[in-house]
This record gives structure tokens, C-alpha cells and sequence, in this order.
């Protein structure tokens, strides 16, 4: 079955279009902040209106607010950063560099160093839309990059590490687009919790990222959408790999991803957790769904191998419809079906599912269902009462 993007990412791609349509020419500042010029008195002088690029020199120790601009490049030289003050960040919300209430900013290879701090590195707020962060080093501080209030940002060859609870956090209706990035905790501890990427209410589209270390890699809760889609927007998608990948190679990981009320949709950028979730199981897991969660996978896109924890865990009322999916090799459960919950083997002219090697593969509560398991390779375990070869019951 074919599925299609969602409107949230067609939208998206209109409004970034007319706005790259409508870019005027920009006139050329430099700020050398090696030369005790500041970068947030420089904005503070400029027409927010103008179209500027201002080139960064040196380390600022600052915060920087960028409030009102449309059409803003902040374009690094080698070797410029920001940096977080230890104090001075007020009593609201702000971070090293926040962004309110604008429109088409770019913000280009720039390092951002939160360590001496407990804010933010970035803040995009106030329904600010086509923002761009490209190529920057994000590290330290209370977190990574935040996007809330209805703002709309594109996120590209971005390296965020060591940063807080979030590396990326997407709240109130916001939008991301994500690509070609990382996030990892380098020294990360079972006395922490860090997740990669946490949505309330928002959405994010991504490919071609890697997520590292963290007890959650995507977080939702409820009324989030996450998609699993190539866009080439903004880079040709014509090489490399375009898949996301949970890498729980330290040993930390609860949930390669977790939603509560949430949406996951694996449409044509595959999912990969390897050794996702703990060893003493429960419902740390690879993927896990709960409070009316769903999900669907499209053929081939989703690879769950060697879970410490369970494969897929559907419960309290939760659904999962997988495609030619892979869930293999784990020390507990491969698929987990609780709670009222649901989890369908479809095939629609595509390959079957591998659902095998697991301590046990197809597991399920009296109140729960694994339909469509005629469409799984071989000869599954099975601890399930519920199990039903075909999608439905015979209908009339």
C-alpha cells in the first residue's frame, strides 16, 4: 500500500518555496567578536526588515536575540562560536541564540558552546518560520535546539552532543524538517535521561540521521507525529544513506522510539534500532506505543535487530500495521501486543515480514490481537491466544 506524505510536510514545502522565491538581495556586515565587537548589538542596530548577512569572527560570549528579522544570514568564518554565558540569561525562556517571531533565517556553520550554562543553545519561538540551521556543533548547556510556538525550521548536517535532557526539542504545533545529522550523548550515565528528539503536539519529517546513546531516541506525546520520509527540499537525495538510525551502542537505551498518543509513520526512510531497551525487558523496546498510539511501516523500512529489551511493544490501546518489517534476534519479545492493543503482518504484493529469533516472537494478553501472521516468513514462537492468520476475521 502506498501512503502519502502528510499535509503538514506539503505545507511546509509550499511556505519554503515562496519564501525562497521571494528572497531580496542581502547587504554584507562582519562582527569580530575576537575584537571585542558583539554580534547582539550589531543585530540590536539593523533594520530587522533589511535583508543582511553578517559574517561572525571569533568567540561571542553572549546571547544573542534575533527578534523580528526577515531574511537574515548569520554566516560563521572559521572557527567562530557562541558561546553561553554563565549568567544573565533572565527569569523567561531564552538560549545562546534565540530567534523570535522571524522569518527566513539562516544560521550557517557556527559552533555553540552551552557548557557554562543551564539554558538552551537555541531557541526558535513566536511562530517563526523558514528557519534554517546548517552545519553547526552544538554542545553542553540545558539543552540543544528548542522549536515551540508554531514555528517551522529546516535542520541539516547538525551535530548535537552532551546537551541537556533534549538534543531537539518540538513543541506547540511546531514543524521540523531534519537530514544528514547526529545527536549522541558521549558520557552518558544510567542516573540520566536524555532523548534525542521530543515532540508535544508537533511534528517532525527526518532521514539520514543517526541518534546515539540515549535512553529515549524519539520521544512524542500525545497528538505527535513523526515521519520517517526522504524530501529533497533542500539537498539531492541521490546518494549515501537515508536511513535513521537508533545506535544504543553504550547501553543506555529504553525505547528507540516511544509515543504516547502519538504517530509513527516509517514511509520511505528506513528505521534501524540495533540493541535497543534493557536487559530485564519490561517494555523498553525498539519501538514501544502506547495510549492510543499508532504506527505503520512501509515495506521494507523497518529493521529491529538484537533488542536487549522487547522488539515492539503496542499497549493500552495502541496499533501497529507493519509491511515486510524485520524484528529479529532479541533477547525478549519480538512482537508485544497488551492492553487492548493491536499489531497487523500486512503484505499488499510486498515480501513478508521476518519476525524470528526472538526468546519469543509473537506475544500477546487476552485482550489483545496479532493479526495477518500468514504473512510473517517461517514458523514464528508464539505466547498468544489471539493470533489470526488472515488480516480480518471471514467477512460476509
Amino acid at each position: 500500500m502506498k501512503r502519502s506524505v502528510s499535509g503538514l510536510s506539503l505545507l511546509f514545502f509550499a511556505l519554503t518555496l515562496v519564501a525562497a522565491a521571494q528572497q531580496p538581495p542581502s547587504t554584507q556586515i562582519s562582527v569580530d567578536c575576537g575584537k571585542g565587537q558583539s554580534l547582539n548589538k550589531t543585530l540590536a542596530n539593523l533594520n530587522p526588515q533589511t535583508p543582511y548577512t553578517v559574517s561572525v569572527n571569533g568567540t561571542c560570549t553572549e546571547f544573542v536575540q534575533v527578534i523580528g528579522f526577515h531574511n537574515l544570514v548569520l554566516r560563521a568564518q572559521p572557527g567562530a562560536a557562541l558561546a553561553q554565558p554563565s549568567t544573565g540569561g533572565g527569569s523567561l525562556f531564552n538560549a545562546t541564540l534565540y530567534i523570535g517571531a522571524s522569518q527566513s533565517v539562516q544560521v550557517e556553520g557556527l559552533t555553540f558552546d552551552g557548557s557554562a550554562g543551564g539554558l538552551a543553545n537555541i531557541g526558535i519561538v513566536h511562530g517563526s518560520t523558514d528557519i534554517r540551521l546548517r552545519s553547526l556543533d552544538v554542545k553542553g548547556g540545558g539543552g540543544g535546539i528548542i522549536v515551540a510556538e508554531n514555528s517551522q525550521v529546516s535542520i541539516a548536517y547538525v551535530h548535537v552532543h552532551d546537551a541537556g535532557y533534549a538534543s531537539l526539542g518540538i513543541y506547540d504545533s511546531s514543524d521540523v524538517h531534519l537530514e544528514h545529522s547526529q545527536f549522541e550523548y558521549t558520557t552518558n550515565g544510567q542516573n540520566q535521561w536524555h532523548v534525542g528528539i521530543g515532540l508535544g503536539a508537533s511534528h517532525v519529517t527526518l532521514y539520514a540521521t543517526t541518534i546515539k546513546n540515549m535512553q529515549q531516541g524519539i520521544s512524542g506525546g500525545a497528538d505527535s507525529i513523526v515521519d520517517f520520509d526522504v524530501f529533497n527540499t533542500y539537498y539531492a537525495t541521490t546518494t549515501g544513506s537515508t536511513d535513521v538510525v537508533m545506535d544504543n551502542s553504550g547501553g543506555f537505551s529504553f525505547a528507540g522510539v516511544a509515543l504516547t498518543g502519538g504517530s509513527l509513520n516509517i514511509y520511505n526512510a528506513k528505521l534501524v534500532s540495533n540493541n535497543s531497551g534493557q536487559s530485564w525487558g519490561g517494555t523498553t523496546a525498539g519501538v514501544v506505543l502506547d495510549e492510543g498510539s499508532s504506527m505503520v511501516a512501509d515495506s521494507g523500512y523497518l529493521s529491529i535487530t538484537g533488542s536487549l529489551g522487547q522488539g515492539i511493544v503496542a499497549m493500552n490501546n495502541s496499533h501497529a500495521t507493519l509491511f515486510n518489517a524485520t524484528v529479529a534476534n532479541g533477547t525478549r519479545g519480538g512482537l508485544v501486543a497488551i492492553n487492548n492493543s493491536s499489531i497487523d503482518l500486512s503484505i499488499n504484493n510486498t515480501p513478508l515480514s521476518t519476525i524470528s529469533g526472538n526468546a519469543v516472537d509473537l506475544f500477546c494478553d487476552s485482550d489483545s490481537k496479532i493479526t495477518g501472521t500468514a504473512n510473517i516468513s517461517g514458523t514464528p514462537t508464539a505466547q498468544c491466544s489471539n493470533l489470526l492468520s488472515s488480516e480480518t476475521v471471514s467477512l460476509p
